[in-house]
């Protein structure tokens, strides 16, 4: 781990010119690492090394790497890496995680919270139901951060997170920060049209008034129906395909008898038939080959094109 406040360290590390000649490390405040295995930030534990792993100090900290950052170095944010698959030769540039920084989860009035991209889907939802808000209930069941929930409008039970953003506030390439009402994006299902190099900071979201048992009850009921019907415990990135319109992926994947087939460490849930487990000795390779499988095999019995939800990132081992 490199320390960004210790120069010396920061100039022994062996960090490319490009880096150490664009960076005041004078003015950041977070930590820097190089190299740093990806296979420790995605819930898959797989995936190759990263040439740069910032985690900021806060947002203004932030602002201010980013804005460093060499325009030719491509910058991957990443939250709980819950869905993400990072290939096994690892990924060229910076990546930059947010967990555990905006972090900021605040009740604004009346029945709106403001909420961080760092903040856990499950705290979000949690939060509100103590303020006796409803609407987010689902998140909880979604093992992931609120900025990759609104970069992907991630959604479960019939609920979208993006049917209650007021604003968004977001930072760019230069390291800007802007305000958006939810009008200036075109939302759709799993998808959100925010532009190249630039990502979600924070969200402001208008929740439906109800009481707190009621909505804590109903977050009760949605986790005891997925530890029922999903295979937790188990090293998974959540549901691995969008549903076809009109149809559910795990279904078309069951009737293709898929359930259990494996690719090396690999293999589909028995539970639940669109998880792909890793069996505890699985390289990205081989959940990619999985997934590229189940692509094609439901494609020929059933002519359905299979969408991943998953984000795929980085390059295959040995073509670094």
């Amino acid at each position: 781990m490199l320390s960004v406040q210790n120069e010396m360290q920061y100039k022994q590390s062996g960090l490319n010119n490009r880096m150490r000649k664009t960076i005041d490390i004078s003015k950041l405040r977070g930590e820097l690492r190089e190299q740093e295995s990806m296979s420790r930030h995605t819930s898959w534990k797989t995936g190759g090394a990263a040439d740069y792993y910032y985690s900021p100090a806060d947002i203004d900290d932030l602002s201010i790497f980013i804005s460093a950052v060499p325009m030719e170095m491509p910058i991957i944010w990443v939250g709980f890496g819950s869905n993400l698959l990072v290939r096994d030769g690892g990924v060229s540039g910076v990546v930059i995680s947010v967990v555990g920084v905006l972090d900021n989860l605040e009740f604004n009035n009346g029945n709106e919270i403001c909420i961080g991209a760092g903040v856990p889907c499950v705290k979000a939802a949690r939060f509100a139901a103590k303020q006796g808000l409803g609407g987010i209930e689902f998140l909880a069941g979604i093992p992931g951060s609120i900025g990759g929930a609104l970069a992907m409008n991630a959604g479960a039970y019939g609920g979208e997170i993006w049917r209650n953003i007021k604003q968004v506030e977001t930072i760019n390439r230069k390291g800007e920060r802007k305000i958006y009402a939810k009008e200036h994006f075109e939302i759709a299902y799993r998808s959100v049209s925010l532009p190249e190099n630039e990502w979600f900071a924070a969200c402001k979201i208008e929740l439906d008034v109800s009481t707190k048992s009621v909505v804590e009850s109903t977050i009760k009921k949605m986790l005891s129906e997925r530890a029922e019907a999903q295979p937790l415990g188990q090293l998974s990135c959540g549901s691995v395909f969008r549903n076809p319109p009109n149809d559910h992926a795990a279904i078309l994947i069951e009737s293709c008898g898929l359930k259990g087939r494996n690719v090396g460490g690999a293999c589909v849930s028995e539970k639940h038939a669109n998880f792909i487990i890793n069996m505890g000795d699985a390289t990205s390779s081989d959940i990619e080959q999985l997934i590229e499988l189940i692509q094609a095999t439901v494609y020929e019995k059933h002519a359905v094109k299979l969408i991943p939800e998953v984000r795929v990132i980085g390059v295959s081992g040995g073509d670094k």
